[in-house]
């Protein structure tokens, strides 16, 4: 299935302000790419990219001065028209047969506080069985607990806040199950992109940037998604992190506010 993603976002420019933007497609998604997702900038400024320690593909910008700047890309991926599909191993690694690499995702985070729902974790989840299961238990709690409301949505809004709060967007969704599966030695990372509709009954939400978070097991990392809670067709990584905080889609060192905001994900 050819799949178009994209987006356009236009800033308020006051001053000159640098800007960090992961605005592109993962690299995971090399071999699916017909049309790559280059960025277009309605000004021409100076743009520079590096991958950051995540492998996450970063661009660096300076703002104009004044009035309003637009950055859109489009691209075309060759995804599959099937739903996801769990992996084949779905067993819970002991922590010191865990790889260097998940030690960093088992530990606490900007948005995601181990410490402050540890116990909690354990008196809901302790007897679950290992492994999937127990993931899936995490996913299906978190998708039940929270309401999700964009009117409640706030940037500052944590894990232990969302448990408490009851309410969210996708982004709380997924930082409170990260935290969870964490407190459970079960290591976990925060991923954000597109997810198409593909499969789904109308009628459709506007499109949006969407969160939701791998746990490794087995030996491999697994999508989990406790928003929708449901396998879904079309679904684009562009970066992943130990929380939010790591993969921003755009960081401003200074006052640039975004004024307008579309993304497509949808079937060519």
């Amino acid at each position: 299935m050819n799949l178009r993603v994209g987006f356009e976002l236009v800033f308020s420019c006051m001053q000159r302000t640098p800007m960090l933007l992961m605005l592109n497609t993962h690299a995971s998604h090399a071999n699916e790419v017909i049309v790559p997702d280059r960025l277009r900038i309605d000004r021409p400024l100076p743009l520079a990219q590096y991958y950051d320690s995540f492998g996450n593909l970063c661009s660096r910008i300076v703002t104009p001065s004044n009035g309003y700047l637009t950055i859109s890309t489009e691209a075309l991926l060759n995804v599959s028209e099937r739903p996801e599909q769990p992996g084949p191993d779905n067993y819970q690694s002991a922590v010191e047969h865990l790889p260097d690499e998940c030690m960093q995702f088992l530990l606490g985070s900007r948005y995601c506080e181990t410490d402050l729902l540890s116990e909690t974790a354990w008196a809901m989840f302790g007897n679950t069985p290992q492994g999937r299961a127990r993931v899936q238990a995490i996913c299906d709690y978190v998708h039940h607990h929270i309401v999700f409301d964009y009117q409640q949505a706030r940037p500052t809004r944590t894990a232990f806040e969302t448990y408490r709060e009851g309410a969210g967007v996708c982004r709380d969704y997924a930082h409170l199950a990260i935290a969870l599966c964490r407190a459970m030695n079960i290591p976990a990372r925060y991923c954000s992109g597109y997810i198409s509709d593909v499969g789904l009954p109308p009628p459709y939400a506007p499109m949006d940037f969407c969160a939701w978070f791998e746990a490794y097991l087995g030996d491999r990392w697994q999508t989990f998604d406790p928003r929708n809670n449901a396998p879904r067709t079309g679904r684009v990584l562009m970066a992943r992190g130990r929380d939010a905080a790591d993969v921003a889609l755009s960081n401003a060192f200074g006052a640039v506010p975004l004024v307008k905001f579309a993304v497509i994900c949808e079937p060519q």
